[in-house]
């Protein structure tokens, strides 16, 4: 063992196969990639219809793509523990953009809905800021807590005020669907730092209870769920869409119609280069180029878990699994969505659906998952029986993880 740990990286990472960073990267670029070419393709017919070009929306998505890389490599190349003293910062202003979002004659409106800060193409969404500042600081305070031997009230009290806030804010937008991403990373952030299951379990129960009082609350919302269980009975109002995606999905067949060929996108299928663009996958590419897409999101998936296991410290782990979490949880809404199997809520695709704020925000937990990868890594091949000694120490009271950090390992 003290041989093996006196060997260089490239070494390990030579008989051991591809590091789990350069994974990530890969993954990320050839998803952006692909999310390019159809973005260009869903949406040259409405760019036609509003700025006089088929190429108008393809130009704006190269560039937030552009800025998306260039935030992905920063965050990539930044160690992710210096994160903590800019947490605070990055909560607050995330926190009072989101009540500026609400305040009259403020937030950018669209669709009935306030989500928006900006004039025009220069707007971003606060909420999109909120994912990533929620997960920074979760990680942050359970690490604290746990290191400080804190009962399991002190250690959870903080994250499920500050979660709380959020959501509610991010529904008054209304925006249910990033509210239901939020709750997956604060979630899955307990469960990384070992809270017991029981009260997981609890929690999970008051919050399928709290999501569904949300979700048929509004009349709007209510119409959503009634067209997700029975979309052919709503084929011409709220199930339109999904009966169209499904349309554009079945007509694809195994190869798909060719890239740029599909009808659906021809004023048929709203949001096809946003919300449904998954469906205009499907048409084009077929059975074929669906199963590519979702191999590459589920590899993703798998090596961002990788990279939060192979963290060097606690704070690596919970922060690891709160980003990887948020990811999965995008892909399975909107893929859910377009499939007809869970309601509509407005997500993207992560890294493939045209959108501003919500890519480059993606991009920049990519790029911290990335980091935590290399710094596992590196850690690994340094002193690799010195990773669980802080983890042992700081769980005396989460009870689950605790046992479950050092044995799978």
């Amino acid at each position: 063992m003290a041989s093996r740990a006196t060997k260089p990286t490239s070494q390990l990472v030579k008989r051991g196969g591809i590091a789990t960073s350069t994974w990530l990267i890969g993954l990320v670029l050839v998803l952006c990639i692909v999310g390019a070419v159809m973005v260009g393709s869903a949406s040259s017919v409405i760019s036609m219809s509003l700025y006089g070009s088929p190429w108008s929306i393809f130009t704006k998505d190269i560039v937030w793509v552009s800025a998306g890389l260039i935030m992905f490599v920063v965050t990539a190349r930044t160690d992710y523990n210096r994160w903590r003293k800019l947490t605070p910062l990055i909560l607050g202003i995330s926190l009072v953009s989101l009540l500026v979002v609400l305040a009259p004659g403020m937030g950018a409106s669209a669709g009935g809905a306030s989500r928006w800060i900006g004039f025009g193409q220069a707007r971003f969404q606060p909420s999109e800021i909120m994912k990533l500042a929620l997960a920074l600081y979760g990680a942050d305070i359970l690490c604290r807590r746990i290191e400080a031997r804190s009962p399991l009230k002190q250690v959870a009290m903080p994250l499920l005020t500050v979660a709380a806030l959020s959501i509610l804010l991010v529904l008054a937008q209304p925006d249910l669907g990033t509210a239901m991403v939020l709750i997956v990373i604060t979630g899955s952030m307990f469960f990384a730092a070992g809270v017991p299951r029981k009260y997981l379990v609890w929690g999970a129960l008051v919050v399928v209870g709290f999501v569904t009082m949300a979700a048929v609350a509004m009349p709007y919302r209510r119409a959503r769920l009634l067209s997700f269980i029975n979309p052919g009975v709503k084929a011409s109002g709220s199930g339109y869409q999904v009966v169209q995606s499904l349309i554009g999905l079945g007509s694809g067949h195994l190869f798909g119609l060719g890239l740029g060929n599909s009808h659906e996108k021809w004023g048929l299928l709203p949001n096809a280069h946003t919300d449904f663009i998954f469906s205009i996958i499907g048409e084009e590419l077929g059975l074929v180029g669906v199963i590519f897409v979702l191999a590459l999101i589920c590899v993703f998936v798998l090596k961002g878990i990788t990279a939060a296991e192979q963290s060097s410290n606690l704070y690596g782990n919970i922060l690891g699994v709160g980003l990887i979490s948020w990811i999965a949880a995008e892909a399975i809404l909107n893929i859910g969505a377009v499939l007809g199997v869970l309601p509509v809520t407005g997500i993207p695709l992560p890294f493939i659906s045209f959108g501003g704020s919500s890519l480059m925000i993606t991009m920049a937990a990519a790029g911290i998952l990335v980091n935590i990868a290399r710094q596992g890594g590196l850690s690994k091949s340094r002193t690799p029986q010195t990773r669980a000694t802080p983890r042992s120490s700081a769980r005396p009271r989460a009870g689950a993880g605790a046992s479950r950090s050092t044995t799978r390992r």
